[in-house]
């Protein structure tokens, strides 16, 4: 790790961001383990509290970036444990539901979680936090270009 104000040449920063990704993912899967939940369970949890109670499948796909059938999974076995409820909506979308069990166990383990995370940004402070964002966002669209051509290329030069 680097010590303050020291100058890291660009693998290193790389190496030290992912490293500290990999952290924050790490405590959200032992808050998710502890709670007897899996890491999807529990995103979709948390996420439905953000969304609001009747969100569809397809917005918590949009915001977890993961697949469809890791979400549907996830979903049917909140439903199958008693967690969640599914409603038709229109054509082939489903509301999703949190139950009165499901309610419990957002109020009792994620909200808390929720406080967590704003506790630790008001740490940090308003202008620290809104840089952390700032950066933060500079780089994934900065690297989301950069995969974009990088994964146009791939699909062009691939062999078939």
């Amino acid at each position: 790790m680097a010590m303050a104000g020291e100058e890291l040449p660009g693998k290193d920063f790389l190496w030290e961001y992912n490293c500290l990704y990999r952290e924050y993912d790490s405590i959200f899967h032992d808050v998710a383990l502890a709670s007897g939940l899996s890491d999807s369970a529990f995103a979709i949890l948390y996420h439905i509290m953000e969304l609001g109670d009747g969100c569809l499948q397809k917005d918590i796909c949009d915001r977890l970036f993961m697949s469809k059938q890791t979400i549907h999974s996830a979903i049917q076995k909140l439903r199958d444990q008693g967690y969640l409820a599914l409603e038709p909506g229109k054509g082939r979308n489903m509301h999703i539901r949190l139950t009165q069990t499901g309610r419990r166990i957002v109020q009792q383990v994620v909200l808390p979680v929720r406080g967590l995370e704003e506790a630790a940004f008001r740490e940090l402070g308003d202008q620290s936090s809104r840089e952390l964002l700032r950066l933060t966002g500079r780089y994934v669209a900065t690297y989301r270009t950069l995969a974009q051509d990088y994964i146009s290329q791939l699909r062009q030069n691939r062999p078939h």
